[in-house]
């Protein structure tokens, strides 16, 4: 059998209608008896045994007595036989690899319904100058699908596997068997016993039995035969080769990627397609250049899963790189389509065709399954359009890959209409396929490389966005905390990546007191650090006319009105007299540690969500000695490995501890967000303060 692809129903299906058989009982017009025996004169090395051999469909029966096939026999009349000419018409070549001296099949001529078994025969009279010379016979390169060979009743070959009830073939391949020792002048009988599977003839026209004649001869010369067809055979599958080394490289470089930019999915689903294409290329490879692979294995996985599924693979590909918002909806179509062309195509293929499913079946599946094929080419149609609507830039310039793709995928089709598919360069043979395959991933090389390259420089101004934050951020987390006498204050500021959103301020104010805030602004980056110096400046103009903090959070909220974006801010402000009086009021924020207990406060909504919104004051009394604790909700939202939350009682029973303990032992636990610590001790009113700011290194790395 000559390797193809899905063409799948359309070559059986454009000549619908024709009856498929395991075999005819029509046998052509008796004709005399031993009317095709060719004399062969081997002066030369080698000769090819062209002209009309005898043809029968059919099995041989079988002599009771010895066992042996009948037909082989060569005391067997072939007279009542059909004539097959096997002499190469001028000027062909086979359509699907454009190998020359292509002789069509049976199913072409007289037995288009036929498969199963069928019987070539030819008498000749070998006229062997060089005598005592090992003679051998050379089979056609195409055959369809599996023979065994006999010299006067003799098995001298085979290619392929028979049994007594299965017959187990491969992808076609040069073969060459030596004659017995004691043929090599007089009469002879050759005799081919042929086999072609039931779903051969859904891959073209012309297909059946021997694609060209035999070739007899000397046995170097017929082994020099042998390298030349082997050498033909690499010069048709350059193509091949090309395409699985560059779907090699495309696939790698999708998979690497897509692992640097996570947020581009259209790397990760170029690198599944190329994968998937690349593996049918090598699994057509591995079929030319190897016997391992039952064709019916090989044809099954081709034909049935890795085609239809790198069809769709393309198809969600193209989806994400134009960015259509409905790629749930394009992966349910593409699979969909997937799934029915694999069911159908399973039921035209070995071994469910001829067994489970009737061969009367494929009046209605083979249409079904051209449809399927058809409609996931308009899919990737459908998919560009929409592209091309969306972003025309980027859509024009992928519309080339995608009708050469077309190209690509259908070159089967497109020979079955009759347009030229198979090129010749220099001896070399090229498919359409081959170079639609090539300039398609050449544009997409072109496609990635100015994609990655936009990346780049998007990446390039989000750096210089997060290094403009992280100053406009160092400028407003203060530096050192200022003396406040009768306390001691402590910070540690430890943002979950280069800017954070949280955000303290320590005011000392008069009567040796303090007014403190310490807040929480939802969002990263520069937009997150805008609202803090919008929220810092506020807090610090406020200071100057009121310290209440209830009055100091709504006019916060006010400022905040229409500058949120759908964000929110939570904040917490607190004034502490040096006599230990404290009044808080909380806009949604984490309430505060006094002495390892949660103190319960008034608590409001954040800040921007509603103009009306109230804040009320709570007041108590800071004992001396006392600590008081305020964090942001990176502590108490800590994340271990398994997903737990750090917690608020984990909170509460570290609030005694110093800043820096408490923050790294959140940081520890499982750092998910910014994490803000505050620790203030009351001492005596006679005391000087001391005090301490730990804030890390801000690194400028992106990592």
């Amino acid at each position: 059998m000559r390797h193809v692809f899905p063409a799948l129903a359309i070559p059986a299906f454009l000549a619908c209608g024709f009856p498929v058989a395991a075999r005819s009982q029509q046998a052509p017009p008796a004709l005399p008896q031993y009317d095709n025996v060719a004399q062969v004169s081997l002066g030369q090395p080698a000769a090819l045994l062209t002209g009309s051999w005898k043809f029968q469909i059919g099995d041989s029966p079988i002599d009771p007595a010895t066992g042996a096939l009948l037909w082989a026999e060569p005391d067997f009349s072939e007279a009542s036989w059909g004539n097959f000419d096997l002499t190469p018409p001028q000027g062909s070549y086979d359509p699907i690899n454009g190998s020359s001296g292509f002789v069509p099949g049976w199913t072409a001529h007289a037995y288009p319904g036929v498969t199963g078994y069928a019987w070539y025969r030819r008498r000749i009279n070998i006229s062997n100058t060089a005598n005592g010379t090992l003679l051998a016979l050379k089979m056609p390169q195409d055959v369809d699908d599996a023979y065994q060979v006999y010299i006067n009743g003799r098995l001298i070959g085979e290619f392929g596997r028979f049994g007594a009830r299965h017959v187990t073939f491969y992808n076609a391949q040069p073969r060459a068997f030596p004659l017995p020792d004691d043929i090599g002048d007089g009469p002879a009988v050759i005799s081919v016993r042929m086999w072609m599977s039931p779903d051969t003839p859904f891959t073209g026209q012309d297909v059946g039995g021997l694609h060209g004649p035999p070739l007899l001869g000397e046995a170097p010369a017929i082994d020099a035969m042998l390298r030349l067809d082997w050498d033909g055979i690499n010069r048709s599958e350059i193509g091949n080769f090309l395409q699985a080394a560059f779907l090699l490289l495309a696939a790698i470089m999708g998979f690497a990627l897509y692992r640097i930019d996570r947020s581009e999915p259209a790397y990760l689903w170029l690198g599944a397609a190329c994968t998937c294409t690349f593996l049918s290329r090598a699994f057509v490879l591995t079929g030319y250049y190897s016997a391992w692979l039952p064709m019916q294995v090989e044809v099954f996985s081709l034909d049935v899963l890795i085609q239809p599924l790198g069809f769709g693979l393309w198809v969600i590909f193209w989806g994400y790189w134009f960015g259509l918002d409905d790629m749930r909806r394009v992966r349910q179509i593409a699979f969909s389509l997937v799934a029915l062309s694999a069911l159908g195509t399973s039921m035209l293929r070995s071994p469910f065709y001829g067994n489970i499913v009737p061969v009367s079946a494929s009046s209605w599946l083979m249409p079904l399954t051209v449809m399927l094929k058809l409609l996931l080419g308009l899919l990737i149609l459908w998919v560009t359009y929409r592209g091309i609507r969306r972003s025309r830039t980027d859509g024009w310039l992928a519309l080339p890959a995608v009708l050469l793709m077309i190209l690509w995928i259908y070159q089967e089709e497109l020979s079955v209409v009759h347009i030229p598919t198979i090129f010749r360069l220099g001896g070399i043979v090229v498919g359409i396929s081959s170079f639609a395959a090539l300039l398609t991933l050449g544009i997409i090389f072109v496609l990635l490389t100015r994609r990655f390259l936009q990346s780049l420089r998007e990446r390039e101004r989000w750096r210089a966005e997060v290094e403009s934050a992280r100053a406009v951020q160092q400028v407003l987390i203060p530096a050192e905390i200022p003396p406040v006498p009768g306390f001691v204050i402590s910070s540690v500021y430890k943002p979950a990546s280069q800017v954070g959103g949280d955000f303290f301020q320590i005011l000392p104010i008069r009567n040796n007191g303090v007014l403190v805030a310490i807040g929480d602004v939802s969002g990263k980056g520069m937009p997150a650090a805008m609202t803090v110096s919008l929220l810092v400046g506020t807090i610090r103009t406020l200071a100057h006319y009121t310290q209440s903090p209830g009055e100091i959070l709504t006019a916060m909220n006010y400022r905040m009105l229409a500058r949120s974006h759908g964000g929110f801010t939570t904040c917490l402000v607190l004034r502490i007299e040096s006599s230990g009086a404290v009044t808080v009021a909380n806009a949604g924020h984490v309430f505060p540690y006094v002495q390892g207990k949660e103190l319960t406060v008034d608590n409001g909504l954040p800040l921007g969500l509603a103009g009306n919104s109230v804040y009320n004051e709570t007041s108590f009394s800071l004992a001396s000695k006392s600590q008081l604790t305020l964090v942001t909700d990176g502590v108490v939202e800590a994340r271990d490995k398994t997903g737990a939350l750090f917690g608020f009682e984990r909170a509460a029973k570290i609030s005694t501890q110093g800043a820096d303990a408490i923050a790294q032992t959140a940081q520890e636990f499982g750092q998910d967000d910014d994490i803000t610590v505050l620790t203030i001790v009351r001492l005596g009113a006679s005391e000087l303060s001391s005090s301490k700011l730990n804030m890390p290194a801000l690194k400028p790395s992106l990592a």
